[in-house]
């Protein structure tokens, strides 16, 4: 079973546009990982693996080293299809989205059907029947020839109304 990180939006009522990020390694990520950040709108991780691609590029052909580029370059896209998920998490926070929890599931459609069931869970525990509000005892109504008694003591010197 995969482990989905449940990631909410900024604000309330913002569980319809949860997002389901499966934690693991990914292989397209891994493969392309390029493409994979700027596919998944994470500017600022392609723009630093561009940079390091780019850097490894450029001393490996300065000191005459192809093979030890090509062998870091590999563990560079390894690293970024290992930590492929975290990098989405990361971004996802930096733009105010909170994470709800783990689901875990066998692929994504059922992890998305587990977090709706706790969802409903969760609101349930929450809900409270009408009948269980405590309402407010009102007193029995008195007839209108007998003035109402107070029932308490008194602050200050006034009287009170229909006592002479």
């Amino acid at each position: 079973m995969a482990s989905y990180v449940v990631m909410e939006p900024p604000g309330r009522g913002g569980e319809e546009r949860a997002v389901l990020v499966r934690d693991g390694f990914h292989f397209l990520a891994f493969l392309l990982p390029l493409v994979w950040l700027l596919f998944n709108r994470l500017w600022i991780e392609a723009l630093a693996v561009f940079a390091a691609g780019a850097l490894i590029g450029a001393l490996g052909s300065w000191f005459g080293a192809g093979a030890a580029a090509s062998v870091v370059s590999v563990l560079l896209a390894l690293f970024v299809g290992l930590e492929a998920a975290s990098l989405k998490i990361a971004a996802l926070r930096r733009r105010g989205w909170r994470e709800w929890g783990v689901v875990e599931a066998d692929n994504a459609s059922n992890a998305e059907i587990r977090f709706a069931a706790s969802l409903e869970t969760q609101l349930a525990d929450e809900f409270v029947p009408a009948e269980d509000i405590a309402q407010p005892q009102l007193p029995p109504s008195r007839p209108a020839t007998h003035p109402a008694r107070p029932t308490g003591p008194v602050l200050g010197m006034l009287g009170y109304p229909g006592r002479n």
